[in-house]
């Protein structure tokens, strides 16, 4: 008998809103996060827009002293973390003020009881780049002294750590576009084996930089076509596509045993039912075209939940918005589906967030666990001239509103990585 997995906290910063109640309704209102680049001068690039958080003050979750020793995926993390604890009642609430200074966060569980799985790709590439240009300008000398400590993946799953005192396992999960999906699937698995009573759980990115640009832009993986009409730039399953958007952001939950946070009377979100993952043994880069890896890990983690294919009302699609992955994706919703795939809704938010690397991951399991909650199929907007090969009902520009039951998400990274994890209505 599996130990029952549920979720009793979101926390989420993102393009289209700093909170999961602002994320919320930028999904219903079908919100564009996308515009101008304004975090470097991208004049001489061929993209020059991006999905940016935009108006984020760490300073409400994080004191301003440790702020300063975190490169922006370990700010956008630990804030998302901060908020999802909140509303898990896991901590003292924040201070009244709205500010997080000199704030000490007291946990109310057992620390050596207590994990942190988060997914990140690319680290902090906005300090290695400022700490590369200080060694070549003037020696290595000059080099930030934070320079290693800020730079690599694990600091954002480390800072949660010392922050919250929580002393479980701590882990960083790297697979490219799919980590924060795989991180969700790890922590489940931390759970299940009984590691575990709560794991803090996500994806986090922050690599609109210019060196990130650069190289997806050489890769010809990025939009060019509409750098003056940013918001229409991601356009998933949409035949005038051109490549993705670069976002960033966080998605965070706070997952636990169903004995645990029914012991202590937790509001309890959802059920976290079942994790699949794959691998094409394909290409560096592109999915393999018949789809069969990322199908195998749609079937597999409905296996894990326990649910039928038609037992599924939505699906949140990795839905890039470029040549490949929409056409793939299809097949391997339509292999993993069968028939149920044409009564399926499928959408793919990264029309409104762009694409947010491993901070995708966690914001779309955010997503399909609002659509349970408050009844709703985020839209994928952009969709004005749907391509033959994708024949999908894609809750096309609008939201529309229904009775969900259960939700998966399906992340694919480069390199082969395929991760679907699947949410169920608790006590369905």
């Amino acid at each position: 008998m599996k130990t029952k997995v549920v979720v009793t906290g979101m926390g989420a910063i993102s393009p289209i809103g700093n909170t999961v109640e602002e994320f919320s309704a930028s999904l219903k209102a079908g919100k564009s996060g996308v515009g101008p680049i304004t975090l470097f001068d991208a004049s001489e690039f061929d993209v020059r827009i991006a999905a940016e958080v935009k108006n984020f003050d760490p300073s409400r979750w994080i004191d301003k002293k440790d702020a300063r020793k975190m490169a922006r995926f370990t700010q956008f993390a630990v804030a998302a973390a901060a908020q999802a604890l909140e509303q898990a009642c896991l901590v003292e609430p924040a201070p009244a003020d709205g500010s997080a200074e000199g704030a000490k966060p007291r946990l109310k569980t057992t620390p050596e009881r207590t994990g942190i799985v988060l997914g990140n790709g690319i680290g902090g590439w906005e300090v290695v780049e400022e700490s590369f240009r200080k060694m070549i300008a003037s020696g290595p000398r000059r080099m930030l002294p934070l320079t290693v400590p800020l730079m690599i993946n694990n600091e954002a799953a480390g800072n949660i750590s010392m922050i919250y005192g929580t002393k479980g396992p701590a882990f960083t999960q790297v697979t490219a576009c799919a980590s924060g999906t795989d991180a969700l699937g790890q922590a489940l698995d931390l759970i299940r084996a009984g590691r575990c009573d709560v794991v803090i759980a996500g994806g986090t990115e922050a690599a609109i930089v210019p060196f990130a640009i650069g190289g997806f832009q050489m890769l010809k993986a990025l939009s060019t076509k509409r750098n003056n009409e940013p918001e229409k730039a991601s356009r998933p399953f949409d035949a005038d596509r051109d490549g993705f958007v670069m976002g960033e952001g966080a998605g965070i939950l706070i997952l636990e045993s169903e004995e645990h946070a029914k012991k202590r009377g937790a509001k309890i979100l959802a059920e976290f039912a079942g994790y699949g993952a794959t691998a094409d043994a394909y290409h560096i880069t592109a999915p393999d075209p018949s789809g069969e890896g990322g199908a195998r890990a749609i079937k597999a983690a409905l296996e894990d939940a326990g649910l039928r294919p038609e037992e599924v009302q939505y699906y949140n699609a990795h839905g890039t918005s470029t040549e490949i992955n929409d056409p793939t994706e299809t097949k391997m919703i339509k292999l993993a589906f069968g028939d149920h795939a044409y009564k399926l809704k499928v959408s793919s938010t990264k029309s409104m967030t762009g694409h947010c690397i491993a901070g995708g991951g966690g914001l779309e399991a955010i997503a399909c666990i609002l659509a349970i909650t408050e009844g709703y199929y985020p839209p994928t907007i952009n969709l004005e001239n749907p391509d033959p090969e994708c024949d999908l009902d894609y809750v096309p520009n609008k939201v529309q509103y229904g009775t969900i039951d259960a939700a998966a998400s399906g992340s694919l990274g480069f390199g082969g990585h395929n991760g679907v994890v699947v949410f169920k209505r608790y006590g369905k």
